[in-house]
């Protein structure tokens, strides 16, 4: 028999209790529930991968904040994207000029000043500031726009500025 996903209505921020209670049913009633999974980001909802209708709704007899199932049961493929947390790869180095495409900043160009992968955030400052305030925001909230890099060209045209100065004071 194949299993179906059924989706379980559930209070508010009570969904880890929710897993633990129908855990618990699952072992003392030993029903064909296969998984349980609470997914990041979604709030009041718990997924049960269970072989029939009646076992996912025996899993939750009796447990509180658990307020029912939706009427039909879900295909896999509705579900997928959210299960699975692709990160993706992000070219964004400290110097590049980006442009804000999210939150108050929207549509102001600034420059990166730190980079924090593990919390996933960009410090920048404003170009168009006044003073330069730092600016922390997600990573995916900008776009860069220009890369602020120097070629070998650019820091030889420097080194050589740098010698004329010092040739003029000797």
């Amino acid at each position: 028999m194949e299993s179906q996903i059924y989706a379980l209505r559930t209070t508010a921020k009570r969904e880890d209790q929710v897993i633990d209670f129908i855990d618990s049913n699952v072992k003392k009633k030993k029903l064909q529930i296969f998984s349980v999974v609470r997914i990041h980001g979604m709030s009041s909802y718990v997924f049960i991968e269970a072989a029939s209708e009646d076992d996912a709704r025996q899993s939750f007899m009796g447990v509180p904040y658990a307020k029912g199932l939706l009427p039909k049961p879900l295909n896999f493929s509705e579900i997928e994207p959210m299960l699975e947390q692709v990160k993706t790869p992000v070219h964004i180095q400290v110097k590049d000029i980006v442009e804000i495409i999210q939150g108050p900043f929207k549509r102001n160009k600034a420059r990166v000043k730190k980079i924090d992968d593990a919390k996933d955030e960009v410090v920048v400052e404003l170009l168009e500031a006044a003073i330069p305030i730092p600016i922390t925001i997600k990573i995916d909230w900008v776009r860069v726009i220009r890369r602020d890099t120097e070629d070998e060209s650019g820091a030889a045209q420097l080194e050589k500025k740098e010698a004329e100065e010092e040739n003029r004071f000797l």
